[in-house]
C-alpha cells in the first residue's frame, strides 16, 4: 500500500525533494531524499524510527506528521526549519497528508521541498527533457496526420484547448507539441496532473497562498502564477473536485487570480490545454466535470483516437521503438517476427501506445535473437488474442447462445489440455477441480 501512495505522490507533484511515510504509529517506514546537499539524512538513519527521534528539534505540536496523525486533516505548504539527527539545520516546505484504508487512518505521508538557508529555491520545471514538437508524433495514420495539421493551425492562438483520448495515447505529447509550436515556446511549460489531489490541496497549488492563511503558510506563488507567459496543462481534469471547477472557470475568464488567504487580483496571461481520458458528455452527465467550465475550456477540442482505430500505424511504431531501443541497449533487434507481427494485429491495446512501447522494452530484454518473437511477448496479450480469435469464430458460424457458450468452453478447454503438462496442470489453470474437468472432457466427448 506504501509503494502505491508514493507513486500518487510523484504523480501529482512536479517538483519533489525527499518523502516520508509513516504508520499510524509514526514509525517512518519509506524515506526518500533527492537532495542529501540540503538534507545529509540517509535511509539507514531514519527506516523503523519513530519522527522525533529523526527530527530531533521537533515536538508534538511543531511536527506536522504529528498534527496529521492526530487529527487526520492535511496540511499544506508548512514552512519549517528543523534539526536531525545527524545535528544539520534543514529548511522545508512540506505537505503532510493522512494514509488512510477503508476509512481508517493508517499513517502519513509528508512531500518536502528544501530550501537553502531559508531562501526559497526557485522552482524546476519537471520537464527535464526538451519538450516534445510535432515530429515526435509518430504517424501515417489519416487520422493522425489530420490532428498534427489540426495542432499547426491552433497553437499561436490564445484560445482553450482540451485534449481527449484514452490512457496511453500521448495527450501530454500533443500538449507539449502545442507549446513548442506556439510563440510561447520560449516560455514555461507548466504540467499538473489532477487526479485525488484534495481540493483544498489543488487549490494552493494553482493559485498559491499567503503568509498566514492557514497554520504554517508561507506567501507562495501557484501554478497560474509560475506559467505566467507561457502554457498551463491541467491533466485529468476529470478527476478534479466540483468545488474547485468554478474557481478555475473564472480565473479563465477574468485572466486574474487571487491567492489563497489573500485579497490582491493577480492578472495572468496563461494558455490554458486540458486534458480528460473519458468522453467529456458522459463527465458532464456523471457529475464530473461541470458544463461551463467544458464549454470554456472546450474552446478547441482535440480527439486522439487509440491506438486499435489506428492500426495502420503499428508497424511504424514498432520499428520507431525498436530503434529508440537499440539505442538505448545497445542491441541490433531488425524486427519482428510474421507470428508477432499477427498477434499484435489482433490484440486490441487498451493501454494504446504507451503499453505497445512497454511491451516492445520488454521484448528486449527477453529475446535472444534479432527477431522479436513469440516466446518474448508478455503471456496476457497470447492469452487474450487466443480467447478473442476463439470468440470471433464462434460468433461468425450463426450458432444459438447455448451453442456459443457450450463452443466456446470447450475451445478453451482443448486449448488449454495443448499448453498443459497433465490434467491436474489443465485444471488448476482452469481453475477447476479434476473432477469437473473430468466431467466437461466426457461432456464434450474431447479425447483424453
Amino acid at each position: 500500500m506504501i509503494r502505491r501512495y508514493v507513486e500518487q505522490i510523484f504523480n501529482i507533484f512536479n517538483y519533489v525533494d525527499g518523502v516520508v511515510v509513516t504508520d499510524e504509529n509514526a514509525i517512518i517506514q519509506y524515506y526518500k531524499n533527492s537532495r542529501p546537499d540540503l538534507n545529509n539524512l540517509l535511509e539507514k538513519d531514519v527506516l523503523g524510527k519513530y519522527v522525533l527521534d529523526v527530527y530531533v528539534s521537533l515536538d508534538v505540536e511543531s511536527s506536522s506528521i504529528l498534527r496529521v496523525l492526530r487529527n487526520g486533516k492535511p496540511i499544506p505548504n508548512e514552512h519549517q526549519i528543523f534539526t536531525n539527527c545527524n545535528g544539520q539545520i534543514v529548511y522545508a516546505i512540506n505537505t503532510t497528508l493522512p494514509i488512510f484504508d477503508k476509512g481508517k487512518l493508517v499513517g502519513a505521508v509528508d512531500v518536502s521541498s528544501y530550501e537553502r538557508q531559508g531562501i526559497v529555491l526557485s522552482i524546476k520545471n519537471h520537464n527535464k527533457k526538451k519538450p516534445y514538437t510535432l515530429d515526435d508524433i509518430i504517424t501515417v495514420s489519416p487520422n493522425m496526420l489530420s490532428l498534427k495539421d489540426k495542432i499547426s493551425k491552433i497553437s499561436d492562438t490564445d484560445s482553450s484547448v482540451m485534449i481527449v483520448g484514452e490512457t496511453g495515447t500521448g495527450k501530454e505529447l500533443v500538449a507539449q507539441s502545442l507549446y513548442t509550436s506556439s510563440s510561447r515556446k520560449n516560455k514555461k511549460f507548466i504540467s499538473q496532473n489532477c487526479a485525488a489531489i484534495p481540493s483544498t490541496l489543488l487549490e494552493s497549488i494553482l493559485f498559491g497562498t499567503v503568509k498566514g492563511s492557514f497554520t504554517g503558510s508561507m506567501s507562495k506563488p501557484g501554478l497560474f502564477e509560475i506559467a505566467n507567459g507561457g502554457v498551463l496543462f491541467l491533466d485529468e481534469i476529470n478527476s478534479m473536485e466540483l468545488n474547485i471547477q468554478p474557481k478555475i472557470l473564472k480565473a479563465v475568464e477574468e485572466k486574474r487570480i487571487t491567492r489563497v488567504g489573500g485579497e490582491e487580483q493577480i492578472e495572468i496571461d496563461v494558455k490554458i490545454i486540458s486534458a480528460l481520458n473519458e468522453d467529456p458528455i458522459k463527465c458532464i452527465k456523471e457529475n464530473k466535470l461541470r458544463e461551463d467550465l467544458f464549454y470554456r475550456l472546450g474552446v478547441v477540442q482535440l480527439h486522439i483516437p487509440p491506438l486499435r482505430e489506428r492500426i495502420d500505424d503499428l508497424n511504424y511504431l514498432i520499428k520507431y521503438f525498436i530503434k529508440v531501443f537499440n539505442n538505448q541497449m545497445n542491441k541490433n533487434i531488425v524486427d519482428i517476427d510474421e507470428e508477432v507481427e499477427k498477434i499484435l494485429k489482433s490484440y486490441q491495446w487498451p493501454g494504446n501506445v504507451r503499453e505497445l512501447k512497454n511491451v516492445i522494452e520488454g521484448a528486449f530484454n527477453l529475446t535472444s535473437s534479432n527477431l522479436i518473437q513469440k516466446k518474448d511477448l508478455p503471456a496476457y496479450i497470447i492469452e487474450q488474442v487466443k480467447a478473442r480469435n476463439i470468440s470471433l469464430n464462434i460468433k461468425s458460424k450463426g450458432f444459438s447462445l447455448q451453442e456459443m457458450v457450450e463452443k466456446f468452453e470447450c475451445e478453451i478447454i482443448d486449448e488449454t489440455i495443448k499448453n498443459s503438462s497433465n490434467y491436474a496442470d489443465a485444471a488448476k489453470k482452469l481453475k477447476i477441480s479434476k473432477q469437473a474437468l473430468n466431467y466437461k472432457l466426457n461432456k464434450y466427448s474431447l479425447n483424453k
